[in-house]
């Protein structure tokens, strides 16, 4: 049984973000309630800084809940309080590893389109962050966030784009888990599973 979290705030601006201790009390109210009712793990997803990314993953741990923390990325492959996925998935893991506290099962990127981060993932490529990244659930579309809550209609993108881009992820990269996110529907889906080769 999974659940899932998000931020304290609007998943697509940082706004006033909590330290990560503020962080920690904030989101162990509602794991430990999560944990009560039977939940097995947790995803937070849309996670748009470090400190409270780093707040869930210490609260997870103390609880004793597996957790995957799934980021938000901007056009330019950074989270939206500007940090990098690579600094973002290494700070998190050693802060973690520094209390002697389990570290997040994986990585995740989320409510973003391939175009944002493909180049950053390439660039990753064999190093140990990169290698703690294992899943993806993109947007439909490329364009920004600020962009997107403009928009009067959803903007669905391209589904067999969006297939193709993700699929290279699973097939060549080992990213387990595909999916999708704003904007998406069953024929995101079911391009994601032909050329995943699933269907």
């Amino acid at each position: 049984v999974g659940a899932e979290l998000g931020p304290r705030g609007d998943g697509y601006i940082t706004g006033d973000s909590m330290s990560a201790n503020e962080a920690e009390a904030y989101h162990k109210h509602q794991i430990q309630a999560l944990k009560k009712a039977g939940v097995e793990m947790i995803t937070a997803y849309t996670m748009t800084n470090l400190p409270e990314s780093i707040g869930v993953a210490r609260a997870a741990a103390r609880s004793q809940v597996p957790i995957v923390i799934s980021a938000t990325v901007e056009t330019d492959g950074k989270l939206p309080d500007k940090t990098s996925l690579d600094a973002f998935i290494t700070a998190i893991d050693e802060e973690l590893t520094k209390a002697s506290l389990e570290k997040p099962l994986y990585y995740m990127i989320n409510c973003a389109h391939p175009d944002h981060f493909d180049q950053v993932l390439l660039d990753g490529a064999g190093k140990e962050w990169r290698k703690r990244l294992k899943g993806i659930r993109a947007n439909s579309s490329n364009k920004s966030h600020e962009e997107l809550d403009n928009l009067e209609t959803i903007d669905n993108g391209d589904p067999y784009q969006l297939g193709q881009s993700l699929s290279k992820w699973h097939l060549e990269n080992d990213v387990a888990v595909l999916g999708g996110c704003c904007g998406t529907d069953h024929r995101h889906i079911e391009q994601i599973l032909k050329h995943c080769n699933r269907i």
